[in-house]
């Protein structure tokens, strides 16, 4: 498996033409014979009729991609390509057209972007993208914390010995976690997720 994967090849495979006659062949040992000449720099998988390389540049990526085009054809197949880089900040693949932040300034203002899409996101669904989770040591403890938050204004969902507040994004989520730590009681553990409840709770 490659070290670094910051390039993704997706290949979509389908039969090329005259390669009804060959014996058919599973994608999965396409998947192993691509693995043995790309070698152990490179990471390959297999979907239902995708083949995905992962690799730590470009140029590898490409040198990849051109050496699974040669396994495929020798089984009777082909493929049509797409190349995508990993995007740090946005957390995503993306082309390799969008430009990635290089200087301090530029990650400070990407990574603004980001918060205020994921700000307006929240707002204009009502649903949190970010949520703080604390676990507390006792129901009591879980109890007081909840009841200290929603005087504060905030959309609590408490289960017996942890709670979860929602947040609009990753900053506002830092600040509440921050704001919780300071509240509640020794020994409590406070981290931030993005949300998966996808709960409804007022705009803090």
């Amino acid at each position: 498996m490659a070290d670094s994967d910051d390039w993704r090849v997706t290949m979509s495979v389908s039969h090329a033409q005259g390669g009804q006659e060959r014996q058919p062949v599973s994608l999965r040992q396409v998947e192993e014979d691509i693995r043995r000449q790309v070698g152990r720099d490179i990471g390959v998988g297999a979907g239902e009729a995708q083949i995905f390389l992962y690799a730590g540049t470009e140029p590898a990526a490409g040198d990849a991609e051109r050496i699974a085009r040669d396994v495929l054809a020798g089984h009777g197949m082909a493929a049509e390509s797409v190349v995508h880089r990993w995007h740090p900040i946005e957390e995503q693949w993306e082309t390799p057209d969008v430009a990635m932040p290089q200087t301090k300034a530029e990650r400070q203002a990407e990574h603004q972007r980001l918060v205020d899409a994921e700000a307006a996101e929240s707002l204009a669904a009502g649903i949190a993208q970010w949520e703080v989770r604390a676990e507390l040591g006792s129901h009591r403890q879980a109890v007081a914390l909840a009841r200290k938050l929603e005087s504060d204004g905030r959309a609590v969902v408490r289960r017996w010995k942890f709670l979860t507040v929602g947040a609009n994004d990753e900053d506002g989520a830092r600040e509440l976690a921050e704001q919780i730590r300071q509240e509640a009681p020794p020994g409590a553990t406070v981290t931030i997720e993005q949300a998966g409840m996808g709960w409804p709770f007022p705009p803090s």
